[in-house]
């Protein structure tokens, strides 16, 4: 059994947020942050066996910014 599950989080471009599971083929998206958060929670319950599913899910959050010179 893994300890933890990382999510890397990004922004969508319509809005709303993106996670894409490092290593697995876990993704899920919503409108808000919190939402995104419970949505993680179900999507990896849902991906793995009951004693399989990791402790700890980690949201590492991505922004790029784009600035001209």
């Amino acid at each position: 059994m893994e300890k933890e599950i990382i999510f890397l989080v990004e922004e969508a471009p319509e809005g709303g947020y993106q996670a894409r599971a490092l290593g697995h083929d876990i993704f899920t998206e919503a409108d808000t942050f919190g939402e995104l958060k419970k949505r993680a929670q179900d999507a990896v319950k849902c991906h793995f066996e009951p004693t399989e599913v990791p402790r700890l899910i980690r949201l590492h959050t991505v922004k790029d910014e784009v600035i001209a010179v």
